[in-house]
């Protein structure tokens, strides 16, 4: 069986390789970009299973690479979970309104980071056990 490949984007160094590490440990293979404009493009060389989404990004923020992810139609598709410092009471179903399969907060906890990442794939288009009616996860 393939890894399953997430394209982590958030502009903290330290965050990055945590997830890397943790993500790793779970045998997912993980590619990674640090702003808006190298997320849209990974996304278009990548072709990853699933994007992890700060909102806070150098050159736009989450929702701008989610609104221009769903205006390609070949990345249209691929699930998105959104890990954010930002406050949940603000942000969290303006995210889920865009099409974010989970709403997480910075700091991440494990167990919920994996939980919400097998639910987002398991629901990902062409997943044997997904339900095209689940339109978010929390």
């Amino acid at each position: 069986m393939d890894k399953k490949k997430i394209l982590v984007v958030d502009d903290d160094q330290d965050i990055l390789k945590a997830l890397s590490v943790r993500l790793g440990a779970h045998n997912y293979a993980t590619v990674f970009a640090k702003d808006a404009v190298s997320a849209i493009n990974q996304a278009k060389d990548e072709s990853p299973d699933l994007i992890i989404l700060d909102l806070g990004l150098p050159d736009g923020t989450g929702f701008i690479v989610m609104d221009r992810l769903q205006q390609i139609a070949s990345l249209a598709s691929i699930p998105v979970i959104i890990i954010t410092g930002r406050p949940q009471h603000i942000y969290k179903d303006v995210a889920l309104l865009a099409g974010a399969k989970a709403y997480l907060q910075k700091p991440l906890e494990n167990a919920e980071l994996l939980s919400a990442v097998r639910r987002a794939l398991d629901d990902s288009p062409g997943s044997q056990t997904g339900s095209p009616d689940q339109t978010k996860l929390d």
